[in-house]
């Protein structure tokens, strides 16, 4: 098959005459081939889907907010591809719940709040269900959504995948590092706690304030509730999330040493972590200091480029906030020219289909490489990344 960037460089050899006429070309011939089970209809449902309502805006793009567009709707195919598509109403909402209880963050959020509350029968999947309930009724962006989609097929099963592929996408973009639905659940915490008394006395009255009065002098509004006391809590809140996540990571990372390297790993781990030199881990081991810069070298090696490449990544691009789709490795704005800059051709192209939502498999298809051939790319680059963002 194709790369990508062959595909859409293809189209500047069509008769089309606008950029959309010109994507909606390239889509057609893609999904034909990927999904020929669909109908015709089906597929041009879905080309107008990807394309958005706004097709004109393609227009007043420079050919880098092109390419952004171009990625975002590969994005966008992947997520309705793999997980919705073609797929039973049950099917694609259990597929849509596994996912976004798969995001390690929220987890964390959700079992939290669910072991200080009164009703600890809930569990997380329980609660997100609530959450992603209260965003079909309330959000302008997802009505808005399912608006465009009841215009775009009759067909309901085609409704409901690409609406649940919309919810994804939205649900998983990044705000200050964190997925947008992380900041719907807290939403969600602050709506049920206000709402609802219980054993309220008969004889007394319920007076309803707002967290915000105005002022008998002016028009300008004071707030009742303690800014500073608010932002206290917040950041005890992501410090806490900070160290759920970091005993996650520790966690999973022992149980790997463990199974690969054997326990002398896991205590040298564990005192290494506790801040012990390699000295005091040699004599506590009882091994030769040697020995022990040996086994050093082998957890620093099976850390960085077996458990964070290819065992937990995601555990671990969520502990650090260095994931390629939400945070750009961590790197700024220069340091990630600067990473593009070094890469070779195939490693930039890699670089764009990781970026895209695809798989080391995946690539390698369509590349038309081996699978370790590209692992070994994408290892570069990740080492890279990591070299540029240590220099922060």
């Amino acid at each position: 098959m194709q790369t990508l960037k062959q595909g859409f460089e293809e189209l500047n050899f069509t008769t089309a005459s606008s950029e959309a006429e010109k994507l909606a070309h390239y889509w057609r011939q893609r999904l034909a081939a990927e999904c020929p089970e669909e109908s015709v209809a089906n597929r041009e449902s879905v080309v107008s889907w990807l394309l958005g309502s706004r097709q004109e805006r393609f227009e007043q793009l420079d050919p880098k907010e092109l390419d952004v567009a171009k990625q975002a709707m590969e994005y966008r195919w992947k997520i309705l591809h793999q997980r919705y598509l073609g797929k039973g109403r049950e099917t694609a909402y259990r597929n849509l719940i596994t996912r976004l209880g798969s995001l390690v963050l929220l987890r964390h959020k959700i079992q939290t709040w669910i072991a200080l509350s009164r009703d600890r029968q809930r569990t997380v999947l329980d609660v997100l269900q609530e959450v992603i309930q209260e965003l079909l009724q309330s959000d302008s962006y997802i009505q808005e959504q399912m608006a465009c989609i009841s215009q775009l097929t009759a067909d309901s099963r085609l409704r409901n995948a690409l609406l649940f592929a919309n919810i994804e996408e939205y649900c998983l973009r990044p705000v200050r590092n964190q997925p947008l639905l992380a900041y719907r659940f807290v939403n969600y915490l602050r709506r049920i706690q206000r709402g609802g008394l219980t054993q309220v006395p008969s004889s007394d009255v319920v007076r309803l304030v707002s967290e915000e009065i105005l002022s008998d002098e002016n028009d300008n509004r004071v707030s009742l509730v303690d800014s500073q006391a608010v932002g206290e809590y917040q950041k005890a809140q992501e410090i806490e999330e900070q160290q759920a996540l970091r005993e996650a990571v520790k966690q999973e990372f022992e149980n790997y040493l463990q199974a690969n390297l054997g326990q002398e790993a896991v205590e040298w781990l564990r005192m290494y972590l506790q801040g012990k030199s390699q000295d005091a881990i040699a004599k506590k081991l009882n091994k030769p200091i040697k020995e022990i810069y040996r086994l050093r070298e082998k957890v620093s090696y099976h850390a960085v480029r077996v458990f964070a490449l290819k065992d937990k990544p995601e555990l671990v691009e969520n502990w650090l906030g260095t994931s390629l789709q939400e945070h750009n490795f961590g790197l700024t704005p220069n340091q990630l020219q600067q990473l593009e800059k070094n890469l070779t051709s195939t490693g930039r192209e890699i670089l764009q289909w990781r970026r895209a939502g695809h798989t080391i498999e995946e690539i390698a298809q369509k590349l038309k490489l081996k699978t370790h051939q590209v692992m070994g790319e994408w290892t570069k680059i990740y080492l890279t990344a990591q070299a540029l963002r240590s220099q922060q």
